[in-house]
């Protein structure tokens, strides 16, 4: 067993041996995956405002790297949430840092532990879906995920472990095509309420929109260039 599994495999065992002897971290582990199996975005809000803004930093943390890991809960829900507590500068600040070592596990887990403990975490068909995707679009596949929130982020993560796709090809990627979502969710994240909603609903879909098809727009380009080279 290398070392990196050695690794991973004790800091897992460490945690599980929290959770289940540590009544306070069984607690707040159990609360925190109900709560974002709510898919609400005023229970995040409300759960983190009940903090101090220290500590609200650290759960705020802890939960975009849980839900990065294990749990299928967008992640924008916890990005709007942190602006509206600590403003859009440093809530995006945190959310994007806490993203990145999400993805950075999720990846490192796949990596390290291969595929069939990604499809008891994910699911198989899920797997295989987004497996067919990598190989339709290839190096566009992280960037175009990460800039739309409805796809599973942990999903995308842990199939990119699967793959020959070096850490730190994946990690920029994901760096890039997570900062844009980010700072759009957070600017507008302190302008939830009335007509503020309504305008950071129709900006967000047009910024995500308009990503997508400049990404379509340019590996069709690739793939006509590749045609046009080919030997008849």
């Amino acid at each position: 067993m290398k070392r990196s599994q050695i690794l991973l495999l004790m800091a897992v065992l460490v945690v599980a041996l929290c959770y289940f002897f540590i009544p306070s971290v069984n607690r707040q582990i159990t609360d925190s995956v109900v709560m974002l199996s709510k898919f609400d975005l005023n229970e995040v809000f409300h759960y983190l405002q009940s903090f101090d803004k220290t500590t609200a930093a650290c759960v705020s943390f802890f939960l975009m790297v849980l839900q990065s890991i294990m749990a299928p809960v967008p992640a924008f829900l916890i990005t709007l949430s942190n602006a509206m507590i600590f403003g859009w500068v440093l809530g995006a600040i945190l959310s994007w840092s806490s993203a990145m070592v999400g993805a950075a596990l999720c990846f490192y887990i796949a990596r390290i532990l291969g595929r069939d403990v990604v499809e008891k975490l994910t699911g198989k068909k899920a797997l295989e879906a987004t497996d067919e995707f990598f190989t339709k679009y290839g190096k566009h596949t992280i960037i175009v995920c990460r800039l739309l929130p409805f796809v599973s982020f942990d999903l995308v993560s842990y199939a990119a472990g699967l793959t020959s796709m070096g850490f730190w090809s994946f990690f920029w990627a994901t760096g890039i095509g997570q900062l844009p979502a980010t700072i759009v969710y957070s600017y507008f994240g302190a302008s939830l309420m009335g007509g503020g909603k309504v305008l950071f609903i129709g900006l967000t879909m047009m910024f995500a929109l308009s990503i997508v098809i400049y990404v379509a727009k340019k590996i069709m380009s690739e793939k006509r260039a590749k045609q046009a080279n080919q030997p008849a």
